[in-house]
């Protein structure tokens, strides 16, 4: 009898054995492809939640940036000039393929495709990044699991902000770069350069990174192998992870008759600082300490200042785990790109970031802080792995911690897009136009400081003369009687370059237009109906300058 029952426990222990060891095999083959198919379901769904509930259009840049792919692709004058020169065009040129499309350019989905392949991407990132520097699945799953349920990220995955596109092609050129210093496959700092190049189309965050990556490269090449090699590596690197860069001075030469239009134009992220200079609210500009406490404060409300804390533990645990590659740690100083270029731009007056009770009265670009959830998910996720005593108690208090944030909804970027200075309630002006603006005849409006509205009118891109439109604009804010059946702008604000132009005109008195509603964001004029049988109202009618 007790020999029957011997057999039988070995065979259950062998058959247990064996489950586990299938269990373990197919984990080894398949992990990858089922932590992809997880995070394509979180992102789905994510969308979905805030597609429902109209938050994934809340950002006014959300808007402007679909409205500029449709512009490629329809209006008075599409094509690839209408990317323009205020932002990098990389994010644009993406949405091409679906822009095209009404559902998929009013519900979003145009933009938020890119941001969830990037949310997808990045995680994958964090888990092998993870896994190439030795540390343990729990580690690697938990270093995920802090990006994905993320609030912030979750948010900005569902929008067509730019934030998760630049996450992922920073985030995998330091990936690569990781590699390169590792094993020294120059295919690794190929790739490396092909997406440090990708990121510099995306924000100016990533020209920060290429030059960061060019230091590390040129200090790691040369303590191992001197000049003469170091000089060939960063020309390797250099040439191909500059040339989206040089493409857009290339770009602003050719189309705007100027290398240096993006920084010195109208429309440029330096005018807007300049005004906002003027009204006295550039706070950060000349000061590094307090531009330092500002981004970290958009940082703690970005990533939890528990999740934060313990990020920064880890950090610091790697720089000083002597098992981790001297190689490693230097080039893994690239994670930190994100940091040094909010700080230093804040300093320098080249970016603005308002958090509320801090600097300013609400919120603005507070998003900027997620840009440090991919080194943080790294650091926690490496601390869990060495914390081996500790790891549970780790687990359950971050558990503790995301589950409250899910609960109360601790979503800052959700308070900035909705109340901060980053949205724009234009309701009134476009639900106005949705009702009245539906007969033949265009609209006069600037794209620059209107572009929420004319997305929010929904009427076709063709509907608009802005000043992507060429001689258009130009004949219509000379003689607006003989163009505009509607003119949009801010009566008085010579920053609306619809008012200044139409203001320089001799049509100035717009004696042939009534005033119809004057809304916080924009006044609405419409030609008297005496003056309606002067009006062009179909583009193909040529107009010479």
């Amino acid at each position: 009898m007790n020999k029957m029952n011997s057999t039988k426990t070995l065979n259950i222990s062998l058959n247990n054995s064996s489950f586990a060891k299938k269990i373990s095999q197919f984990w080894a083959r398949y992990h990858v492809s089922i932590i992809i198919t997880l995070l394509i379901i979180a992102s789905v769904f994510a969308f979905g939640v805030y597609y429902l509930n109209g938050l994934g259009l809340s950002y006014n840049d959300a808007r402007s940036h679909l409205d500029i792919g449709r512009r490629v692709v329809e209006g008075l004058k599409p094509g690839l000039a209408q990317l323009g020169s205020v932002w990098l065009p990389l994010p644009h040129i993406l949405m091409v393929p679906t822009i095209w499309n009404d559902f998929f350019w009013h519900s979003g989905l145009s933009g938020a495709i890119q941001s969830m392949v990037s949310f997808v991407t990045t995680a994958v990132i964090i888990y092998m990044f993870l896994k190439k520097i030795g540390v343990s699945i729990f580690g690697r799953i938990i270093g995920v699991l802090i990006f994905t349920l993320n609030l912030n990220i979750l948010y900005l995955q569902s929008t067509a902000m730019t934030e998760l596109l630049l996450i992922a092609t920073m985030t995998t050129g330091v990936y690569y770069l990781m590699l390169w210093s590792k094993d020294e496959r120059i295919l690794d700092l190929i790739k490396s350069a092909f997406f440090v190049m990708l990121s510099t189309l995306v924000r100016y965050d990533g020209w920060f990174l290429l030059i960061l990556s060019i230091i590390l490269i040129a200090i790691e090449v040369l303590r191992k192998k001197g000049y003469k090699v170091t000089e060939g590596t960063v020309i390797l690197f250099a040439t191909l992870a500059g040339f989206g860069v040089a493409l857009w001075f290339l770009w602003n030469l050719l189309i705007f008759k100027d290398a240096l239009y993006f920084i010195y134009g109208p429309y440029s992220a330096r005018a807007q600082q300049l005004q906002l200079e003027e009204a006295g609210v550039l706070a950060t500009k000349g000061d590094i300490f307090f531009s330092t406490k500002v981004y970290l404060y958009a940082l703690l409300y970005s990533s939890n200042a528990f999740i934060t804390i313990l990020g920064s533990i880890g950090a610091v645990i790697f720089w000083l785990d002597k098992k981790i590659k001297t190689s490693i740690k230097i080039v893994s100083t690239a994670l930190f790109a994100p940091l040094a270029f909010n700080i230093l731009a804040l300093y320098l007056g080249h970016s603005v970031l308002f958090v509320q009770g801090l600097s300013g009265d609400t919120w603005f670009n507070v998003r900027y802080g997620v840009m440090m959830m991919p080194p943080i998910a790294i650091f926690v996720g490496y601390l869990t792995h060495k914390a081996t005593s500790l790891k549970y108690v780790l687990v359950g208090l971050i558990t503790f911690v995301l589950f409250f944030s899910f609960v109360n909804l601790d979503a800052v970027t959700i308070d900035d897009a909705r109340v901060g200075s980053s949205q724009k309630n234009v309701s009134e002006v476009s639900n106005w136009l949705k009702n009245n603006a539906d007969k033949d005849g265009f609209i006069l409006i600037s794209a620059a400081s209107h572009d929420a509205i004319i997305f929010s009118s929904g009427f076709p891109m063709s509907k608009f003369i802005h000043e992507g439109t060429g001689a258009y604009w130009e004949s219509a804010t000379i003689s607006p009687d003989r163009w505009a059946r509607w003119i949009v702008m801010r009566t008085n604000d010579v920053n609306d370059s619809t008012f200044k132009l139409v203001s320089e005109s001799k049509a100035y008195e717009l004696g042939r237009y009534t005033l119809v509603n004057h809304y916080p964001f924009a006044d609405i004029y419409e030609i008297k109906p005496e003056f309606v049988e002067n009006l062009n109202t179909e583009f193909s009618i040529r107009i010479s300058k």
